[in-house]
């Protein structure tokens, strides 16, 4: 059974573009604001939940995520604990090794900017509810599993098909279903993901229930141990009524890798389950654990593959966020990454609207355009990674003492240098794309708006010169190039 969602007919643009979102997370409800704002477009999500829900704990919302946020309009709905000082300490006995550089660049934003931009960590639910209110009705379909995604050819879309039987087709797909992406694995079947022994366990529980631990910092932070850390946060502002939340994440670095753990996400566990893997913590840490109710505990089993060459294909699908690069959130920031990427692409299909000739040069150019942005991105993520691993290297030796491993460790976080980490956290997607325009587009705003100057100096007319001239350049490549493709397609019809 089809819906009645068609592509556009190669040939005109005359009808709406038709637009499918695979997944309902952060990053597809970020991409279906950006997307529902540009004209002529057709958006649908389909979520394979049968209600809105995100599953962990807490999300980390920084620079660069309220950069982006702002973009969407979705700022002011998220609210949640101001991270302040965040502390990576020595987790037997709770010692302050050193104090996160992320959070003092934070600092240096909040007395920069005010406090809009100052880092928090919320509950993942409010930035959820705040993108959710953001989506315009009828945009998001529920309980729709993704099951089989084919290319119909040349200007025919897509047709993707869900597991209750219906089939939809759309002229272009994103994907945005996470680090197990189905239209990741029908794009790439080649790319693999690996079970990497990495588990997260995760709950919330109020912050009042851990009051009477004496002597607990309730500050932000790492309580680094051998074999994993555990991270302590507020996640709600201190002007909200109670009960205000915390949120305990504790990372086991060398769990028994079973096949069975491919499938382990979100999964419930039993506090002994947890507290089995805490020995080894501060006894201020084990009280605080105690406080959590029993069934509360969420586990996720990590996984992660190489980097993908190629995040668009068949000149009409698109990778966003996990889905994209598989990296089991390495970063903290993959909300952010994953919404940057849904804006970027709106702006290419904005971009090349106003100069294809028909929908499915439109949506080529604009991939070519949201690959050449966001795919060196991610490679140079993958290349910080093997550097970091590297560098990690010498401290797995056995004879290294256990002080000397936490602070290779929280040096390797790459955090310690001022300003190493601003490409991410501080990273501005809107400057991104201005930086991406080309003279001619540059050109053409400023005539549109009136934004010239009648008073130049002469290196500032022959600056001009210079840029007209490169203009026309691209604006006679673009030419030959828009040709080209008519007389490729026009070709093809006759073979």
């Amino acid at each position: 059974m089809h819906e009645t969602l068609t592509p556009s007919q190669p040939s005109t643009m005359t009808a709406p573009i038709s637009i499918a979102i695979i997944g309902g997370g952060p990053g597809g409800l970020g991409t279906a604001i950006a997307l529902s704002e540009l004209p002529s477009v057709s958006v649908k999500l389909y979520e394979q939940a049968s209600e809105p829900r995100e599953v962990g704990a807490g999300i980390s919302i920084g620079r660069n995520a309220w950069n982006v946020l702002e973009l969407l309009g979705a700022a002011e709905g998220v609210k949640g604990g101001k991270i302040g000082h965040s502390w990576q300490r020595n987790g037997r006995t709770g010692e302050a090794v050193d104090l996160d550089s992320r959070v003092s660049a934070a600092l240096e934003d909040k007395q920069a900017d005010g406090p809009r931009y100052a880092s928090i960590r919320a509950r993942r639910t409010r930035l959820q509810a705040a993108l959710l209110e953001r989506v315009p009705g009828g945009i998001i379909h529920f309980g729709k599993k993704v099951v089989e995604i084919r290319d119909l050819g040349l200007g025919q879309g897509v047709c993707l098909k869900f597991k209750d039987g219906t089939e939809v087709l759309a002229d272009l797909v994103v994907g945005a279903d996470g680090i197990r992406s189905i239209v990741r694995r029908t794009l790439f079947p080649d790319h693999h993901l690996r079970v990497t022994g990495n588990t997260a366990f995760r709950v919330l529980i109020p912050l009042s229930s851990i009051a009477h631990v004496k002597d607990f910092p309730t500050s932000n932070g790492w309580w680094h141990v051998l074999n994993g850390h555990l991270y302590f946060a507020q996640v709600d502002d201190e002007s909200e009524e109670e009960p205000r939340l915390c949120e305990i994440t504790i990372r086991s670095y060398n769990e028994a890798v079973t096949p069975d753990r491919a499938a382990t996400w979100a999964v419930p566990v039993t506090n002994q389950h947890v507290l089995a893997r805490t020995g080894e913590y501060d006894p201020r840490i084990q009280e605080v654990l105690k406080a959590v109710p029993e069934g509360a505990w969420r586990e996720f089993a990590m996984v992660a593959g190489p980097c993908l060459q190629d995040i668009t294909a068949w000149d009409k699908v698109a990778l966003i966020g996990d889905a994209s690069h598989p990296l089991s959130g390495a970063f903290g920031s993959g909300a952010a990454f994953a919404m940057e990427d849904g804006w970027i692409l709106a702006r290419a299909l904005e971009l090349e609207y106003s100069r294809a000739f028909n929908t499915s040069t439109m949506i080529k150019g604009a991939l070519e355009i949201f690959q050449q942005i966001r795919g060196p991105y991610y490679e140079r993520m993958y290349e910080y990674l093997e550097s970091r691993e590297k560098h990690s290297m010498g401290t797995r030796k056995e004879d290294v003492d256990f002080d000397s491993v936490i602070r290779a460790r929280i040096a390797g976080f790459g955090f310690a240098s001022s300003g190493k980490m601003d490409w991410i956290y501080k990273n501005n997607i809107e400057q991104v794309w201005k930086d991406r325009s080309s003279p001619l587009d540059k050109l053409k705003a400023q005539l549109s708006t009136g934004n010239t100057s009648n008073t130049v100096t002469p290196e500032q007319t022959e600056q001009n010169i210079r840029k007209t001239r490169e203009a026309i350049q691209q604006a006679s490549d673009l030419v030959f190039d828009v040709q080209k493709r008519r007389f490729t397609q026009c070709n093809n019809l006759f073979q």
